[in-house]
């Protein structure tokens, strides 16, 4: 029954502002993002210039490049420009940030270590994410989204330099993935998300725990078409870390993390 009224909601509510009757509400934005229609989630974001539909159309932009079949930057500097639209007009509201890092996140990973170093990058992420969670201190997407901050740092950098130059620690990153299960247990992004970073980073070390995430994943009841499709994902993922070879897997999870190569 719950599935079936979220079906309808997704159905009727963008009715009366497509009509022109009203402005898009972010309930009505997010609403079109949920049922896939990310490039008009993203425009109706835009024209409604509030902080929440701002953030709402980064989350779209995202969500679209996410799922493409090789990564785009030009789409990444939107979804960049459109989260730091947001914090402009509500630098408090706590989406507008965590998409911002998360925007920043996957470019790190097309322009290479150096080149984000130089850019400030990772320090402006986290910077975001210390943000967000300052105003929204259990919102689990970033609390995961944190991290896999310190993952992807201590994964790019070695543990020594990651301690020094930017304090992420594999141990803080493991108690931050364990703080948004817990807040948050049956999200299935954070679930697929939490799998991904540990088998980018170590998938030897963490096969358990990885296998584990990916099968909550693929468990969870799935509230957007964008986590259908992260759960098809993660049952992917599963599958071939069963069946091998291990190059097909390692290939596959740099493809969803999304690297160039």
């Amino acid at each position: 029954m719950r599935a079936a009224l979220f079906a309808l909601l997704l159905l009727a509510a963008p009715l009366a502002f497509l009509s022109g009757a009203r402005a898009a509400t972010p309930d009505d934005i997010f609403a079109v993002y949920a049922r896939g229609d990310y490039e008009q989630a993203a425009r109706l974001g835009e024209a409604a210039h509030t902080a929440p539909g701002l953030a709402i159309a980064a989350r779209a932009v995202l969500a679209e490049d996410v799922l493409r079949d090789k990564p785009c930057m030009d789409c990444l500097k939107r979804a960049e420009s459109l989260a730091r639209s947001a914090i402009a007009l509500d630098p408090h509201y706590a989406y507008g940030q965590i998409w911002l890092a998360v925007a920043l996140g996957y470019q790190a990973r097309l322009t290479g270590a150096v080149v984000a170093r130089l850019a400030n990058t990772p320090k402006q992420s986290r910077q975001a994410l210390d943000q967000a969670l300052a105003d929204d201190p259990n919102n689990p997407f970033a609390i995961s989204a944190l991290g896999g901050w310190n993952i992807e740092i201590v994964r790019g950098g070695g543990a020594f330099l990651a301690r020094v130059l930017y304090g992420a620690t594999q141990a803080e990153a493991l108690a931050l993935f364990d703080k948004a299960e817990k807040l948050d247990p049956s999200n299935v992004a954070v679930h697929y998300q939490i799998g991904l970073s540990l088998a980018g980073y170590d998938a030897d070390k963490f096969r358990l725990r990885i296998a584990s995430e990916f099968r909550a994943a693929v468990a969870g009841h799935p509230q957007t078409v964008y986590e259908r499709h992260i759960q098809d994902r993660a049952n992917d993922l599963l599958g071939l870390a069963d069946r091998g070879p291990r190059e097909a897997l390692d290939a596959r999870i740099r493809l969803y993390q999304g690297f160039a190569d």
